[in-house]
């Protein structure tokens, strides 16, 4: 993620969390980012980098007439600044900076086989035992596992599956020669 998506997540954060509607602004802004990826016209609108700012924030202006005043004004400023186009990377950044304010790790668990609940849920909270955090977990199936378990939150990734083991074994093999 580039520095200039940090910067605009973090200061969004630090305002919505100063005025007491974090999880409002952060929910808003979702909905807005998942218009602009269902709706192709509003996608390229936003990231058009030929369109003239001034047209683009007009636009936005107008489309967010009733929209939060801090996720309307955020989103122009991201017109004039020609970084609307950045719009699922900040709300990306901005979910995880909420989910560490709140003590929320999300993690996705990939595994070879469809988990019982009962599987996910042991695994889950094994996970949030060893770091003291509640955790939002999805699960994935990846037959080409073989068996295992890949756990990724965030940029974090353990990969306990028997097709790691092979490809770390391989690469030590062919390290040796």
């Amino acid at each position: 993620m580039a520095a200039a998506q940090r910067l605009y997540a973090r200061a969004l954060f630090g305002a919505a969390k100063e005025q007491d509607r974090l999880d409002s602004v952060r929910q808003e802004l979702a909905d807005f980012a998942e218009s602009v990826a269902e709706v192709p016209e509003l996608r390229s609108l936003l990231e058009n980098p030929q369109l003239d700012p001034a047209a683009k924030r007009a636009a936005l202006g107008d489309l967010l007439a009733d929209s939060d005043p801090l996720v309307k004004n955020f989103l122009l400023v991201l017109a004039e600044k020609g970084r609307t186009g950045e719009l699922e990377e900040i709300v990306a950044e901005l979910d995880e900076l909420v989910a560490r304010d709140q003590g929320r790790l999300s993690v996705e668990l990939t595994t070879a086989y469809e988990l019982s609940d009962d599987e996910a849920a042991g695994i889950v909270a094994k996970i949030e035992r060893a770091s003291g955090r509640n955790v939002d977990a999805t699960r994935r199936v990846d037959e080409s596992l073989v068996g295992g378990i890949v756990l990724q939150a965030g940029t974090f990734r353990v990969d306990a599956s028997v097709r790691g083991r092979l490809e770390r074994l391989r690469r030590t093999l062919v390290a040796g020669r």
